[in-house]
């Protein structure tokens, strides 16, 4: 089957809510985890008095007020190479936590949709999850927005907030340079 066409196949098996954009052909060495690549993951939250039944699959539903302010300062002082172990789940097994992002922004989209999108290098398990479960707890002034520093310094998962539900995570873009 030629490489362009695979892309056509999958899509024909995979569920509705996953699709493949494109695919072609590669060399014969090539892999994708030894190649410099950029992720982009968005995290959603619907903020409102209640909940919105046909955003819960994709979106996490608060009611608590956010200060988005307060979390894109937390956001920005994320950016950069940090080592993340404080943002990865307990347990996991890698060479290296130190990660590269490449910018963090937190926006509001229309009256009560917020997006958290996080571009990077690579990631950790769960790290965009429990970035967004920080910011939160910013959001809500739990922590201060210069929490984050103290956070990173840790290198301790209990320094960060909380795993944020995966159904507010998607990634939207997979990008090989």
């Amino acid at each position: 089957m030629p490489a362009e066409k695979i892309s056509y196949a999958l899509n024909q098996r995979l569920p509705e809510d996953i699709r493949i954009q494109k695919s072609e052909q590669v060399p014969d060495d090539w892999h994708p985890r030894r190649c410099d690549s950029r992720k982009t993951y968005e995290y959603r939250i619907y903020q409102a008095q209640f909940p919105m039944p046909v955003k819960r699959l994709y979106s996490l539903f608060t009611y608590y007020e956010l200060d988005v302010n307060r979390m894109q300062e937390a956001a920005a002082y994320l950016e950069g190479e940090h080592d993340f172990k404080s943002f990865c789940q307990t347990g996991a097994q890698v060479e290296s936590t130190v990660r590269t992002i490449y910018s963090v922004e937190v926006e509001g989209q229309g009256e009560n949709d917020l997006v958290i999108r996080v571009c990077g290098n690579g990631f950790l398990y769960n790290m965009v999850r429990i970035i967004a479960g920080t910011l939160l707890d910013i959001g809500q002034g739990r922590r201060d927005p210069m929490d984050i520093f103290t956070i990173l310094e840790a290198k301790d998962r209990s320094a960060a907030g909380p795993t944020a539900p995966a159904h507010g995570l998607t990634l939207v873009k997979y990008e090989f340079l």
